[in-house]
């Protein structure tokens, strides 16, 4: 029987493989959010101005939450948008 490597294919298999979500908090140890950092916030929200869900990020479930509050009091003093029209 031959081996996986022994096997020449036509394409390579390992396209199309998707990568392993992690949480980026988790992982550099971030533990505070800032909402007066516009910049860091534009990574967790898309083209329309919506915030991006865990499927999408990555993130855990405790510090979606923490985004999500540190873009909704960034919205609210106005240093990101409610709605916005091809804001990245």
């Amino acid at each position: 029987m031959a081996t996986r490597d022994e096997i020449k294919f036509l394409s390579n298999p390992n396209i199309g493989g998707q990568r392993k979500k992690y949480c980026r908090f988790k992982k550099f140890g971030i533990k505070h959010i800032d909402y007066k950092d516009p910049d860091f916030l534009l990574q967790f929200i898309n083209d329309q101005g919506k915030i991006l869900p865990r499927r999408i990020t990555g993130n855990s479930l405790k510090y979606q939450k923490k985004v999500a509050i540190a873009i909704k009091r960034a919205r609210h003093l106005s240093l990101l948008p409610y709605v916005a029209d091809l804001l990245k």
